[in-house]
């Protein structure tokens, strides 16, 4: 699979070169690939970012030198943005150099954008998390956080993408990441009539009755605002058929085509795309070979048992972490003899803990695992064992020793777990994998699919998973290695680069 990982980079140099030629690439998100913050001594010192941000910057740096965008969201950033006086600068990372521009704007401005509309409201709602207690509540704060909050904050990532634009005599060419930033495309186009610009959007898109908890203006202008973009990128077909759904029920006048997947409105031309997201598999080798890694694996191993079960997840609602543990509950209800026999390591990583719904949720977890360890565990077996850290070499360590990876999300994008354990696992572990995931529609024919809210199934497919035969167990782990390694970060980077250069080819080459 080495040949596969480097046709990919070959690949994505060429677009790069030839494909995107002159033009510049700004990348637009909340988060940046660094943050900075503030020593005791007072000293300004940066850190990488994780997940999608880093993987995807580490393949894209290569070939091309983009410009990021991001808020300046703790006090290092604050200070760097205004020691940089709004300037690009370029800051290190891994030997290459990025650029960065931050975008600062009033603390009170942000907390409404962030922490009142974007989390919990437009998370919980994307999330299919509408059941109480997570149902988003329409009221005077949501409403002040969309005029003095969201749309603001919209604007001046705009404004932001603008100015770095008229910078280059090409016009540039622009990404814009995730539910934080779904105005800024039509922001943007005002500006900028002639970008070639992409929308994606990482978590999942639900149909329109979900969408309908919020009021009408509110609906509208999301969806007006990403149809100004050229291609608007979700994780699966599901995620765009559902987009192009509720473009039909809340944009009045617009064509949309469901066969050529695209929505014609306001005069613009929007095409509506599945990329799914995926990893950057040599360096999670690279990591998984680690002293950090082999280390905490040797402290794992007395943990497991004859089978071990291994979840890894952020300990949030959408992660339906509560059921799956009722799940292995009823495992060990209808199978007495797996006592002893099996052992449950789940890492959950702490999460938005200043959201309330959020605390109450770790603490009905906590509770259920204390629950059933006390009603089938014995002086020598402890059923669950739960790691409430932020650990991530720990983590990987776990997905080295699962004979049932259990992913059973009610919602979710891309759980990158999903991906990242075929790629570390040494015992050709089974994958059990929810249907509402984003990653289902990609690996479910290798996995145990199963309905996230059916506790029996679940607890069917991880005892089917457990006694499977070597041979089965052995084909699946190889099928799902085979579909991460060929579609890695890499693939997901050239499948929209190469879209967004067929755009280039046709639009005019405007000077910004």
């Amino acid at each position: 699979m080495a040949d596969k990982r480097k046709q990919n980079d070959m690949r994505l140099e060429k677009v790069c070169k030839d494909g995107l030629g002159q033009r510049r690439l700004i990348i637009a998100a909340n988060r940046g690939p660094f943050e900075y913050y503030t020593t005791e001594d007072g000293r300004l010192q940066v850190r990488r970012s994780g997940g999608w941000i880093m993987a995807m910057l580490n393949a894209l740096a290569r070939h091309k030198e983009p410009t990021w965008v991001t808020s300046a969201i703790g006090e290092g950033d604050r200070k760097t943005a205004e020691k940089a006086e709004w300037a690009h600068f370029k800051a290190p990372l891994l030997g290459r150099d990025v650029y960065l521009r931050f975008v600062s704007t009033p603390r009170n401005m942000y907390h409404k954008y962030h922490s009142v509309f974007c989390n919990p409201l437009l998370w919980f709602l994307q999330h299919n998390l509408w059941n109480a207690p997570y149902t988003p509540n329409i009221d005077k704060a949501v409403y002040d956080a969309w005029e003095n909050g969201y749309l603001p904050v919209n604007q001046a990532f705009a404004q932001a993408v603008a100015a770095e634009a008229k910078e280059s005599d090409v016009a540039p060419l622009v990404m814009l990441h995730d539910y934080h930033l779904y105005l800024a495309p039509q922001y943007v186009r005002q500006a900028l009539p002639d970008v070639v610009m992409q929308h994606f959007t990482h978590v999942p898109w639900p149909s329109p009755d979900c969408w309908e908890l919020l009021p009408k203006t509110m609906q509208m202008s999301i969806h007006a605002g990403l149809c100004s973009a050229d291609i608007v990128g979700l994780q699966n077909k599901r995620f765009a058929q559902n987009f192009l759904h509720c473009c039909d029920c809340f944009l009045e006048g617009a064509e949309v085509d469901y066969r050529s997947q695209t929505v014609f409105y306001q005069g613009h031309l929007a095409r509506v795309k599945a990329y799914p997201i995926s990893i950057d598999v040599a360096n999670l080798q690279k990591l998984n070979a680690s002293i950090r890694v082999q280390e905490s694996d040797k402290k794992l191993s007395p943990l497991c048992r004859q089978h071990t079960i291994v979840r890894v997840d952020r300990a949030e609602p959408s992660k339906n972490i509560v059921r799956g543990f009722r799940a292995f509950d009823l495992l060990l209800e209808h199978h007495p003899e797996m006592k002893e026999k099996v052992s449950f390591l789940a890492f959950l990583m702490p999460i938005r803990t200043h959201v309330r719904q959020f605390q109450r949720y770790a603490e009905e977890v906590t509770a259920l695992v204390e629950a059933i360890n006390a009603r089938h565990g014995t002086a020598e077996w402890k059923p669950i064992h739960l790691f409430n850290e932020n650990n991530y070499p720990q983590a990987l360590a776990g997905l080295h020793h699962y004979d049932v990876l259990l992913v059973n999300a009610i919602s979710d994008g891309m759980p990158l777990v999903a991906k990242e354990g075929p790629i570390v696992n040494q015992r050709d572990g089974v994958l059990v994998l929810s249907e509402g995931v984003g990653a289902c529609e990609q690996l479910g024919q290798c996995a145990l699919a199963v309905a996230p809210t059916d506790l029996e199934s679940t607890a069917q497919a991880i005892y089917t998973a457990l006694t499977m035969s070597d041979e089965e167990r052995s084909q699946r782990a190889s099928q799902l290695r085979r579909i991460v390694e060929e579609e890695d970060i890499t693939h997901w980077l050239c499948c929209q680069l190469e879209d967004l250069a067929s755009l280039c080819q046709r639009a005019p080459v405007a000077t910004a």
